[in-house]
C-alpha cells in the first residue's frame, strides 16, 4: 500500500513533477481513503470525484507534453465548506444555504486552481463557522481522528480532521476565533492564521453568497502536514485583489531567521487570567526547551506592555461587534437590555457580548484606537523578540458538547470549571492585533491527545512564525498519525 497520505504536499508535488507519481494514482489513493475511512469521522461532507478524475487525467497528459500548470500541478485537495468552490455545495453549515452551489470559485480558491490544484471535496464546519466544534443540521458531526468521542475543533474542524486522517494533503480554512489554529491543535496538524488582509476573503460564507465585503478580524489561511506546506500555500493565496490590485502588490519579508541560534523567543504560557491544562503545559514546555537546546535565546518572563485580560476585553468587544452584525432585532434588544443592566466593571463574557454586539458607529472608533495602541505595543515588543510562544487553547480536544446554549456549556481545566467562551481567550491576541500566528504540533498528552503551540509574530512577518514552526518540526518530529489512520 502506498504511503502517499503520510507525505507532505511538497514531497507529493516533487513526485508528480518527476513522474514517480501520477495525478490519477494520487487522486485514486485519496478517494479510496475517503471511502474507507471518512465514515468514521465525517470530515469530508461533499465530493465530486468524476470531475476531479477528469482534471487529474488532464494534469497527467499536460505533464507528458511538458506543460506545467503551476506549483500545485496535479495535487488533490479539499476546501472548508465555508469557502465557495464552483460546482460543489457551499452551505456554511446552514440549512438555509443547503442548496447553494456556486458557479465560481472564491478568490483564494481560484488562485489554488490556477496553480494546478485539483479540488475534490469540501470539509465540515459548524453553523455559520460560529463554534469551536464542527457540527450542523446539514451534515452532522465531525469526530476527532484521535478519539471519535471528542471534537475536532472548529470552525475549520473538518479541514483539520481530514489532514490528520490522511484524507487530503492540504486545506484552506478561515480564522476569527482560532478557527484554523484550534482545530490544528485538537487534531495535531499545522495551521497558519495569516496577517489580517493579505489573503482575499471574497467567496467566504458568511457573509451571504455574492457579498463583496470582507469583515474585520477574519482571515483565510492554510492547513497542512508540514510547516513548509503552509508557506507554499500562503505564497499562492496571498496578494492584492480587486480595487487594491490597481495600486499595490504584496511583498512579505523573509523570515527574520531560519537558524535557531539567532532566534529570540518570548514564552507566554503562564497567565492567571487563563490557566493551562497541566498535561498540555508539559508538552508546551518541551517546545520551548527544544528551541533553547537548539541555541535560541528563550525568555519565559517577557511580556508585551499589556495584560491578557486587557487584550481579551478588546478582542471580545470587536469580535462581537463583527459577528453580531445582522443579528435579528430580538437578539439585539436582549443584548441592549443586558448591556444597560451590567455594572461598568462587569467584564464577563455575557456583558462583553452584549456591549460588543450593540456597539454603535459612534462608539467603535474608541475601540479601534485602543487596538492601534495595542498594535504599537506589539511592534515595540517585537524589536526585542522575534516570536512569542503561547498556548493555542488551554486544553486538548474535549468531549462533544452540543448543548444549544453556550452559557450552559463549561470546560474543566485542572479540576476547575471554566466558561466555554474561555476557549477563545488565547486565540484573541493575534486576531485583534492583525498578527500572523502559526499552530504547530509539539507532542501528545498521556491520554494520546495532540498538543500544538501557537507561534505569534510581528505584523506581516508570516514567514518568521512559519520558520519557527519548521524549527520545532525538525527538533520534535512534526506531525504524528492517529492510530486508526496510518
Amino acid at each position: 500500500m502506498s504511503d502517499y497520505h503520510l507525505r507532505s504536499a511538497r514531497d507529493l508535488l516533487a513526485g508528480l513533477r518527476s513522474g514517480d507519481i501520477s495525478a490519477c494514482d494520487l487522486l485514486a489513493h485519496y478517494k479510496a481513503r475517503v471511502e474507507n475511512l471518512n465514515p468514521a469521522i465525517n470530515a469530508i461532507i461533499a465530493t465530486d470525484f468524476p470531475a476531479a478524475e477528469k482534471r487529474a487525467a488532464q494534469a497527467d497528459a499536460a505533464l507528458a507534453r511538458g506543460e506545467n500548470w503551476g506549483p500545485l500541478h496535479g495535487l488533490p485537495m479539499t476546501i472548508k465548506d465555508a469557502i465557495e468552490v464552483a460546482g460543489l455545495p457551499c452551505t456554511g453549515g446552514a440549512v438555509f444555504w443547503k442548496d447553494h452551489v456556486p458557479t465560481k470559485h472564491a478568490v483564494a480558491v481560484q488562485r489554488l486552481v490556477d496553480a494546478g490544484a485539483i479540488i475534490f471535496g469540501k470539509t465540515n464546519v459548524p453553523f455559520l463557522s460560529s463554534d469551536i466544534q464542527s457540527y450542523n443540521d446539514v451534515y452532522g458531526t465531525t469526530n476527532n481522528p484521535w478519539d471519535p468521542t471528542r471534537t475536532c475543533g472548529g470552525s475549520s474542524g473538518g479541514a483539520a480532521a481530514a489532514v490528520a486522517a490522511g484524507l487530503t494533503p492540504m486545506e484552506l480554512g478561515s480564522d476569527i476565533g482560532g478557527s484554523i489554529r484550534s482545530p490544528a491543535h485538537f487534531c495535531g496538524v499545522y495551521g497558519h492564521k495569516p496577517t489580517y488582509g493579505i489573503v482575499p476573503k471574497v467567496g467566504h460564507m458568511p457573509p451571504a453568497p455574492g457579498d463583496l465585503r470582507e469583515s474585520d478580524l477574519s482571515v483565510m489561511g492554510p492547513l497542512g502536514r508540514t510547516a513548509g506546506d503552509l508557506a507554499m500555500e500562503l505564497d499562492l493565496v496571498a496578494g492584492a485583489h480587486g480595487l487594491n490590485a490597481k495600486g499595490w502588490q504584496l511583498s512579505l519579508p523573509e523570515a527574520r531567521t531560519k537558524d535557531p541560534k539567532k532566534l529570540r523567543v518570548a514564552v507566554w504560557y503562564d497567565d492567571p487570567y487563563c490557566e493551562i491544562d497541566k498535561a498540555s503545559l508539559t508538552e508546551l514546555n518541551k517546545a520551548a526547551q527544544a528551541l533553547k537546546d537548539a541555541g535560541a535565546q528563550v525568555d519565559e518572563n517577557a511580556r508585551p506592555d499589556f495584560t491578557l485580560a486587557e487584550i481579551s476585553e478588546l478582542y471580545f468587544m470587536l469580535l462581537h461587534a463583527t459577528t453580531g452584525a445582522g443579528m435579528p432585532p430580538k437578539v439585539v434588544d436582549r443584548w441592549k437590555q443586558t448591556a444597560e443592566a451590567a455594572a461598568p466593571d462587569d467584564k464577563s463574557h455575557g456583558a462583553l457580548q452584549a456591549r460588543g454586539g450593540t456597539l454603535s458607529l459612534g462608539q467603535a472608533p474608541v475601540w479601534w484606537e485602543k487596538r492601534e495602541v495595542i498594535r504599537a505595543k506589539w511592534e515595540t515588543f517585537f524589536q526585542s523578540y522575534d516570536v512569542v510562544l503561547a498556548p493555542v487553547v488551554m486544553i486538548p480536544a474535549f468531549k462533544h458538547d452540543h448543548e444549544p446554549s453556550w452559557e450552559k456549556r463549561s470546560l474543566t481545566v485542572n479540576g476547575k470549571e471554566r466558561s466555554y467562551m474561555d476557549i477563545l481567550i488565547w486565540a484573541g491576541p493575534a486576531v485583534v492585533s492583525y498578527l500572523p500566528a502559526t499552530s504547530a504540533p509539539v507532542g501528545l498528552t498521556p491520554e494520546g491527545l495532540p498538543v500544538n503551540v501557537q507561534i505569534i509574530g510581528p505584523h506581516l512577518e508570516d514567514y518568521t512564525t512559519i520558520a519557527v514552526a519548521e524549527m520545532l518540526e525538525k527538533e520534535l518530529g512534526g506531525i504524528k498519525t492517529p492510530p486508526d489512520f496510518g
